[in-house]
């Protein structure tokens, strides 16, 4: 797990969206992105269109949508994370 990878679990114990990570994790929109799209293909994040609809992986429009999604931690990505501390 990269440091990216952890600093960005770390606020998705709880569904939040885009704009709350960029702003809070405090990494540019390029490192964000690719975070992002790096744990959703490990399965480590679910991605949501609102706070109450989840996406597909299939479903999801990544390179065009991503800073419109929500992100919650997978229970994957919650084990992951405990396991790297």
């Amino acid at each position: 797990m990269t440091d990216f990878e952890f600093d960005v679990l770390d606020e998705l114990y709880f569904l939040q969206p885009y704009s709350y990570l960029i702003e809070t994790v405090k990494m540019d929109e390029e490192d964000m992105k690719s975070t992002l799209r790096e744990l959703l293909d490990k399965g480590w994040v679910k991605c949501y269109k609102s706070p109450s609809e989840e996406l597909d992986i299939e479903d999801v429009d990544f390179e065009n949508s991503f800073a419109k999604y929500h992100y919650l931690a997978s229970k994957a990505g919650l084990l992951a994370h405990n396991s790297n501390f």
